[in-house]
């Protein structure tokens, strides 16, 4: 199998970004649902059906972020060492965040004492709010662009991620991930319940559209290469209008008991996002706010022809028995969450 060395390029930008995608739609309910675990709930018995409502996915979620990682070393071996020793710092944070929520999952109903599940509920919350944060603030550095030296190498500091465009990346990212997860768990849930959910998702919703709107006029105002490949390409704006569409449609169908349909809606748009946010970085990967010529792209930061045409030939054929499994696990453990002595 042949292929070009621009359709090489070009797929492999597409398929590193669809990886990174696919953790964003299934690891973000869930994150979600622990960001909403203190704040929607007050009783023991309903914070352990949020726990069970992702307890047979969560795990398998994060491998898509492992996976994405491990495409973006083989097919960009330079903008993997850039991008993870420059952000070093964030990630070790971002890693720890993640594996604290993880153990509080698993412990915390190992014992019945209130304070012990208090600590463990808060780990859980907590840990998923930090996660979305920071990957929120990781793509609005991606996004701003990054100093880099003239070998490619970060040239910046920790302090300086963290400018306002990138935490208002990062709490935009938050109430993303918390809308997504109510919608998750209406789906999940039935009874008080679940009619306790449903009232959260339209401010959820509103408080994503508002973190949007001022995101995207920082973004005209600020990030002007993002916005370049709209004014060059007018048909682009289809993808926004999409997006627009599945979130308008997500309270329609809530309101109409359809909670499956919303769900769709929601990560429907959330593909569209990222597709806004792959088509406006095009083709860079890390760009170089200070000397633009110094930034890394699908081209100048590649693996050769040769390593891309094998890793592809791979991806189209472990990627959809990678697909096959994380459907039969969510066929398997659909409907709604029942507890039992072998739940959470």
């Amino acid at each position: 199998m042949t292929f070009g060395a621009l359709d090489l390029n070009t797929v492999w930008f597409g398929l590193v970004g669809g990886l990174f995608a696919g953790y964003v739609i299934l690891d973000g309910f869930d994150l979600g649902v622990g960001m909403l675990h203190l704040w929607a709930v007050d009783r023991d018995e309903d914070r352990r059906v949020f726990l069970n409502a992702i307890g047979p996915v969560w795990d398998g979620n994060e491998v898509w972020l492992v996976t994405g990682g491990g495409a973006l070393f083989a097919a960009f071996p330079a903008v993997y060492a850039t991008v993870f020793s420059g952000f070093y710092l964030a990630f070790m944070a971002l890693l720890c965040a993640l594996i604290f929520r993880a153990v509080a999952i698993e412990f915390r109903s190992k014992h019945p004492s209130p304070r012990w599940r208090a600590f463990w509920d808060g780990g859980f919350a907590g840990g998923s709010l930090a996660s979305s944060l920071l990957i929120g603030v990781a793509m609005g550095n991606i996004a701003w662009g990054v100093p880099l030296d003239a070998r490619g190498e970060f040239a910046g500091s920790f302090l300086g991620l963290l400018h306002p465009y990138a935490l208002l990346m990062g709490v935009t990212t938050m109430a993303l991930f918390a809308m997504h997860g109510a919608i998750y768990l209406v789906l999940k849930t039935e009874g008080e319940l679940q009619a306790a959910v449903r009232r959260r998702i339209n401010p959820l919703i509103i408080t994503f559209i508002l973190c949007y709107v001022i995101l995207t006029l920082a973004t005209l105002l600020y990030v002007p290469h993002i916005t370049e490949a709209f004014r060059r390409e007018p048909w682009f704006f289809v993808v926004v209008v999409a997006v627009v569409l599945a979130i308008a449609n997500i309270p329609r169908e809530v309101s109409r008991g359809r909670e499956f349909l919303a769900f769709l809606s929601s990560c429907g748009a959330m593909a569209g996002l990222m597709a806004i946010f792959g088509l406006g970085m095009y083709p860079n990967l890390v760009f170089c706010h200070t000397v633009p010529a110094r930034s890394l792209t699908a081209f100048n930061a590649a693996s050769s022809e040769k390593t891309l045409g094998i890793m592809l030939t791979i991806a189209l054929i472990g990627v959809p028995a990678v697909l096959a499994y994380s459907a039969s696990i969510y066929w398997i453990f659909r409907g709604k969450v029942k507890l039992d002595k072998m739940s959470y």
